[in-house]
């Protein structure tokens, strides 16, 4: 399938339901990452430029139509946009291949159509939003009623990550519109292209003006200016450990809510009756779906000492096959890395890895040239306490080591200052279950790797994060629980 030349979106903020450029005129660049030339300015916020869009949010939630509105109406507008999303595809893949180097045609089977669903999905939650009747148990029945009910939680900052830009904007989007609470949408500096175009989307499919504002900018003055406003209700972010915990002292100000979806280490873990065929396949998903550059990442890879030397050999085979390209090419298997600044930090720890006494089984350097390429990449003979067996890379870069015992696999697993997510191979449906249970994380899949949908609720144990998305746990995300008792 031929790609088609993207359309670049407005590349101004977005206020009120106007695209505005920043109060003091600055911009920054967006890169290419398969050329690393500029493809756009985008305008720039700082703190005056937030505080607009949180006082334009807050009118838009207190005073505006779409809190009050038929639960009904809110859901059709999510539906609309979801629609919007597909017919518009194409255009979409595009802009994220370019902006972020994926391979344009993952971002067509996978980034685009999640998307869609999510917003199709919350649609159906918007009707949802329910109580219960409480009978009191320490008081004579009839003469008081008890219940509870969910209101939106209010003004709401997003802040998403570059490696699924547009879909980490529909995972935050998509519930908070669906409950009635207003946004304030800020995408990471390195890819500001599709959630400009995902606001006007929504501002064409009937989203008020005021409800959903777009800050494009600098983490340390946009970003940080979001988490800091005394009248934003609550942060939702995507992103690092290293981050997340600065919002988190930055929130404890004003007691904001907060929800965080943090980094991960993701153990692999493949025992020696597992479908081999099936397990190198997805081994090789887990680690180098989007170059490595996802938070559930399976980069560490156990194996069972009986097949171990046989499955790596085959692993290497693969990672040595992937055609590696720009993003725009339907062919490419592996893009750039997003920046040049994640290139050096990916070589960096292959580096660390190769001083610490890692062997290189294939891999391990960057392919040159322009852009921000790096080759798949095995490391083996690794211990325990290896920087790069224990610290997130976020790269096309895999851990490998065997063990014997499943007691000393669970452990190697969870001994991680992580837990967002886990994959277990084997042909053993009792011992899958066992070890699902013993692992430390917020998602096991069993026999496959990044499974995800918008009914599965989404987080992580340690310092993986704090609560859940997706599923019916995103009620909880963007609504406040009330307790309402009258007597009669």
């Amino acid at each position: 399938m031929s790609t088609p030349t993207p359309q670049l979106p407005p590349l101004k903020l977005f206020i009120n339901g106007e695209w505005v450029d920043a109060r003091s005129g600055a911009t920054l660049s967006t890169v290419n990452p398969a050329t690393g030339q500029p493809i756009a300015q985008v305008a720039s916020a700082d703190a005056q430029d937030v505080d607009l869009a949180v006082r334009s949010a807050r009118a838009a939630f207190e005073k505006g139509p779409w809190a009050k509105a038929p639960p009904m109406a809110r859901s059709r507008v999510l539906t609309r946009i979801a629609d919007m999303i597909e017919a518009r595809g194409e255009e979409l893949a595009a802009l994220e291949s370019l902006d972020n180097g994926k391979p344009v045609s993952a971002a067509r089977m996978a980034d685009i159509p999640s998307a869609a669903n999510v917003f199709r999905y919350m649609a159906g939650w918007a009707t949802r939003m329910e109580g219960e009747q409480l009978p009191l148990a320490g008081r004579p029945q009839g003469q008081f009623l008890a219940y509870t009910q969910r209101d939106p939680m209010g003004v709401v900052g997003q802040i998403v990550p570059w490696n699924f830009p547009l879909l980490m904007a529909a995972w935050k989007v998509a519930p908070a519109l669906a409950f009635g609470c207003a946004s304030i949408l800020k995408p990471a500096e390195q890819t500001p292209l599709t959630a400009a175009a995902l606001v006007a989307i929504a501002h064409e499919a009937g989203v008020p003006p005021g409800q959903l504002n777009l800050i494009q900018g600098l983490g340390h003055s946009s970003g940080a200016a979001i988490v800091a406003h005394p009248d934003v209700d609550k942060i939702a972010f995507t992103g690092s450990t290293e981050v997340g915990k600065m919002i988190v002292r930055s929130g404890s100000d004003t007691l904001k809510r907060i929800s965080l979806e943090l980094g991960g280490k993701s153990p692999v873990i493949v025992m020696g009756d597992a479908d081999l065929d099936a397990a190198v396949k997805g081994a090789a998903h887990a680690i180098f779906f989007n170059q490595g550059q996802v938070c559930t990442a399976g980069s560490r890879l156990y194996v069972h000492e009986s097949i171990y030397d046989k499955f790596v050999e085959r692993l290497v085979a693969v990672a040595s096959a992937l055609k590696i390209g720009p993003g725009l090419d339907p062919d490419t298997q592996i893009g750039p890395l997003v920046s040049d600044e994640q290139l050096r930090r990916v070589a960096g720890y292959v580096d660390i890895g190769r001083k610490e006494g890692a062997g290189v089984a294939v891999g391990g350097e960057a392919v040159g040239g322009a852009g921000y390429f790096y080759r798949p990449t095995i490391l083996t003979d690794v211990r325990q306490s290896m920087r790069v067996v224990q610290e997130e890379i976020f790269g096309p870069v895999l851990v490998a080591t065997r063990f014997k015992e499943v007691d000393e696999v669970v452990a190697h697993a969870n001994n991680s200052i992580y837990g967002l997510a886990a994959s277990i191979w084997t042909r053993d449906v009792s011992r899958a279950h066992a070890v699902a249970r013993a692992v430390q994380a917020g998602t096991v899949w069993i026999n496959c790797h990044h499974v995800m949908d918008a009914a599965m609720p989404f987080g992580g144990y340690k310092e993986s994060g704090w609560g859940r998305e997706m599923g019916s746990a995103a009620l909880e995300m963007y609504t406040e629980p009330k307790t309402v008792c009258i007597q009669l």
